[in-house]
């Protein structure tokens, strides 16, 4: 498993190096400052390698930092290529389908195996695996946002079966994710739902709209009623729920261990507000603040902060939260009425939803999942077609 890992990790560095790579090759780096929200990502993660003069553990603030790394090339990268043509938008879609639909075969087969030893650890919130480690919050996350994209391209689809095998992979993983039912990519899907219903209700397609809305209510209907994980899941979010209302606070509970670890992390902002603990001492310092506060709680259950901006607040202080803050909502800046920007603000939406459920950011795949969608979307959004300002907007300038 740690082998398996391991290779993973070393496959998708590689990966997003030769993309970065090829995407640069032949730019002059003159052309570089163009691209401002590039420039603006630079100084929060700036903050981060900065702490290394107040952070203890030095070895885990280079895996921090070395997690950061994309942030340096992937947004440059992105911002200067051309536009894609519809063919090579159509042979991405159908990777990208592709790769989520053999995830989802694995985890699957792993689920049909055993489904009654699954079913029943759903009744503690023991989620069925995923490829990538297991990490079923970022996989989730990467086929919501995986149906987002789908839905754009498919009126750019010109044949028949082409839009229906779009449609079939959009109908396998919405099933996927209830089967899952890993709460972020379950609920990024529902805002996903709503968001797209209430656009074709604007538009005055109000039997589409309408139409989204009540499939959206069957399937949940349909899951509660025919799916036990996604049933056990639903019932174990309430159970919690309940306990927390009742002041059991305890690590037993994944969704109260994530308001303790919330908590905790505005009491450490208090006491390093400018500089924060350091990248390399997030642990060190939650593992304390545990120990003042929560005790009780074993040191198998204590968590980083579940939350992108307050892990970077807690990492590197206020002010490189509020660069990190302003990074995060510049892309908005270029945000522009029409199908296009619905889509890119809507992925972007999905992705602050997956920054503010969890520490996305502070490991590899998640980097990568937020990095990817996002930048693929803008790229597409950018360049969709000429705009109203003159020269249109096939332009590598990246202004915020």
């Amino acid at each position: 498993m740690i082998a398996g890992f391991l290779c993973n990790r070393v496959v998708l560095s590689l990966s997003m190096m030769l993309f970065g790579a090829n995407a640069l090759l032949g730019v002059s780096p003159r052309r570089w400052p163009e691209q401002r929200w590039w420039l603006l990502g630079l100084v929060w993660v700036a903050a981060y390698a900065l702490s290394w003069f107040w952070s203890d553990d030095k070895a885990f603030w280079s895996d921090r930092v070395q997690t950061k790394l994309p942030f340096l090339l992937l947004p440059l990268a992105f911002g200067l290529l051309p536009a894609f043509t519809p063919k090579q938008l159509r042979y991405y879609t159908a990777g990208l389908c592709l790769l989520l639909l053999a995830g989802i075969g694995y985890s699957l087969s792993l689920f049909i195996a055993d489904p009654e030893v699954y079913i029943a650890g759903y009744r503690q919130s023991h989620i069925l695996p995923t490829p990538a480690h297991g990490d079923h919050i970022r996989f989730s996350m990467a086929v919501a946002a995986g149906i987002a994209w789908c839905l754009y391209l498919l009126p750019a689809m010109t044949r028949r079966l082409h839009r229906r095998l779009a449609r079939m992979c959009i109908a396998a993983f919405i099933i996927y994710l209830h089967v899952l039912a890993a709460k972020t990519g379950l609920l990024a899907f529902y805002l996903l739902a709503v968001s797209w219903a209430a656009w074709q209700l604007l538009q005055r397609k109000r039997l589409t709209g309408l139409l989204a809305i009540a499939l959206v209510a069957a399937a949940m209907l349909l899951a509660l009623r025919y799916l036990p994980t996604f049933s056990h899941r639903v019932a174990y979010s309430r159970y919690s729920y309940e306990q927390f209302m009742k002041g059991n606070i305890s690590g037993d509970y994944s969704d109260i261990g994530r308001v303790v670890s919330y908590e905790l992390a505005l009491q450490l902002i208090r006491a390093h507000p400018l500089t924060g603990v350091g990248a390399g001492d997030v642990l060190r310092a939650m593992s304390a603040a545990y120990d003042q506060w929560y005790p009780a709680i074993p040191p198998g259950q204590r968590l980083v902060p579940h939350n992108q901006f307050l892990t970077v607040g807690v990492a590197a202080g206020l002010i490189a939260l509020a660069f990190f803050c302003w990074w995060v909502f510049a892309p908005l800046a270029r945000l522009r009425r029409g199908r296009e920007g619905f889509f890119f603000f809507v992925t972007w939406l999905l992705l602050l939803f997956f920054l503010m459920t969890d520490a996305s950011l502070e490991v590899q795949s998640g980097v990568f999942v937020y990095l990817f969608f996002l930048l693929w979307q803008r790229h597409a959004f950018l360049h969709a077609a000429p705009a109203a300002t003159p020269g249109g907007i096939n332009t590598t300038r990246d202004e915020l």
